[in-house]
């Protein structure tokens, strides 16, 4: 049985300094990407194109969707198999090529979870597991770039 699931989003543009976009140096990249009962995130372009390194531009918001489907997938995969994960942090990393013209696209995104398991004996398996989570992934299962994995597997 197949299931289809829908997710709203806003992007409000808050950048309009009073000229609207007049001119390339005339407006801010600033916005507000909001859903229905949860805070609002703080958007901007990357500051190499005119916006705010405060906030989050949505290079970093792609790089960070794809670490957490993997991060819940993993954690998921982990608690069915009967390895216990007592911490999970993940230095994720994206590539993205800039053409001449502007353009641009994501050549890879690579994963660097640190995990630490509660038993040593389940160590492979804890490493193999990063191959199933990203094969589950949805948002994985969504790019047209490779998702690479470093994992390190420490022991408590």
């Amino acid at each position: 049985m197949s299931r289809e699931h829908r997710y709203h989003t806003t992007v409000t543009w808050t950048g309009n300094l009073g000229e609207g976009t007049s001119g390339y140096r005339t407006f801010s990249r600033d916005h507000e990407v909001s859903a229905e009962g949860k805070p609002a995130v703080h958007g901007s372009s990357d500051p190499a194109f005119r916006g705010d390194p405060a906030r989050w531009n949505p290079e970093e918001l792609l790089v960070a969707s794809v670490s957490q489907c993997h991060m819940l997938w993993y954690l998921h995969l982990c608690a069915t198999n009967g390895i216990v994960v007592t911490s999970y942090v993940d230095e994720a990393e994206g590539t993205m090529a800039e053409e001449s013209g502007g353009a641009g696209r994501f050549t890879s995104v690579t994963l660097r979870p640190t995990v630490t398991i509660a038993a040593p004996e389940v160590h492979d398996k804890a490493v193999e597991l990063h191959h199933e989570a990203n094969r589950m992934c949805f948002v994985a299962n969504s790019v047209n770039f490779p998702v690479r994995h470093e994992p390190r597997i420490l022991h408590a």
